[in-house]
């Protein structure tokens, strides 16, 4: 589950991250509340930032021709007017999409002088199986063009997590990024805090990009995160109540949100034939299969190792919600799952929801010759295939011969 950028600072700075002084807030009446505030404390700079579940925000565009989702101003009625021009209007990036999406929120924050940017980043390596840390003095950049071009300044540091990161690994860290001083201090509380974040949280992965040595209104320097990212395992939300309600539904798709209500995994693409599978790996498989024969994956759904009658009817009902999908390509193996039982949940579908496109289903494990003979004693126009590479060439095939 990912987070708005403001949520993200606020969870860091439970745990002893520094984080600019700022509020998010979607009036205007609001914006210049909180950018007068910000003004009576000393700051003379002030950030307003559109708040949307996408990356290049700065770099965007409005649909309505006003550039960038994050801007600099000097006063408190510069704040607001900003603020103004991107509540309800629908930003542009690179990773939203031609569609954009619609900003419901602001962060307005201290734009205090920024000295120095870093990189960092906890998440877990999957291939050791433990937690690293990450810092890069490439900060502001993207971190997949760094490693691309100059892997070298990536600095890793794995953690031991009965231990947790230790003190001594925050001041390597600390080192690699040339900190000196009261810098080094200051890293070491910060990078065992957004650990901390992390780990408790039950994290996929927090990024701080750019983390920053910025000189505060009193002169001092302070190490502080001036962005953040923030996502979290979905799996484990339960253990967190606080941390599940800051999910804005707002920001992910409709039928993704759907899906979830009847337990099904489910992530649109932009295709025209429709998967569904029970098993993420077979999901993956067929995705790659039916690009191999020639045709493009509407979806990636995965309905799990036990799905009911009602289960795969949602599936279906949600599937054909995608205008762009022409056929559908049903691939089960039967373990816990019994093929006869998937079957009657398909014919079911099919039947409720009028279906009208090429459909194609493979059937393989417990009860497959039942399932199968459910199949071609109906009367619903339903392909059956042997295999794998069977059904993805008949669904390519169907698709193509019917548009």
């Amino acid at each position: 589950m990912n987070i708005h950028e403001y949520q993200a600072k606020e969870v860091l700075a439970r745990y002893g991250v520094a984080v600019p002084p700022g509020n998010a807030v979607s009036t205007v009446d609001e914006a210049r509340s909180v950018a007068a505030d910000l003004a009576s404390q000393g700051h003379t700079k002030l950030v307003i930032k559109s708040q949307i579940h996408a990356g290049g925000r700065g770099k965007g565009t409005f649909t309505d021709g006003f550039q960038g989702g994050v801007k600099l101003c000097n006063t408190v009625d510069e704040a607001a007017d900003i603020a103004g021009r991107m509540l309800g209007n629908t930003l542009v990036t690179k990773q939203t999409g031609p569609d954009g999406k619609q900003v419901n929120k602001v962060l307005i924050a201290a734009a205090e002088e920024i000295l120095k940017e870093f990189y960092l980043a906890v998440l877990l390596d999957r291939a050791c199986s433990k937690p690293v840390i990450m810092v890069s003095t490439e900060g502001g950049m993207d971190i997949e063009e760094v490693a691309e071009k100059t892997p070298e300044k990536i600095i890793k540091e794995w953690v031991n997590p009965g231990l947790g990161l230790m003190p001594y690994q925050a001041r390597k860290l600390a080192r690699a990024l040339g900190l000196t001083g009261s810098l080094i201090n200051q890293a070491v509380k910060l990078f065992i805090g957004v650990y901390n974040a992390w780990w408790k949280s039950d994290g996929a992965l927090v990024e701080i990009n750019p983390l920053c040595i910025v000189r505060k209104p009193d002169g001092s320097e302070s190490l502080t995160a001036v962005d953040a990212k923030v996502s979290f395992d979905d799996n484990a939300l339960y253990r967190h109540k606080d941390l599940a309600g800051l999910r804005d539904i707002t920001e992910e798709s409709p039928l993704e949100v759907e899906a979830g209500k009847y337990d099904l995994n489910y992530i649109k693409l932009d295709g025209n034939i429709a998967c569904l599978v029970n098993g993420a790996g077979l999901a993956m498989a067929t995705m790659d299969i039916i690009q191999y024969y020639g045709g493009s994956p509407a979806n990636f759904l995965d309905v799990g190792g036990g799905a009911s009658k009602e289960q795969v009817t949602a599936a279906f009902k949600i599937i054909l919600s995608d205008p762009n999908v022409e056929g559908i390509l049903v691939n089960i193996f039967g373990g816990i799952m019994q093929c006869d039982i998937i079957a009657s949940g398909i014919l079911a579908a099919v039947e409720e929801t009028g279906l009208s496109l090429p459909l194609v289903v493979r059937l393989e494990g417990t009860n497959v010759a039942q399932g199968k003979k459910l199949i071609e004693e109906s009367t619903l126009d339903v392909i059956s295939a042997d295999s794998l590479a069977d059904a993805a060439q008949k669904i390519a095939n169907a698709v193509k011969q019917a548009s």
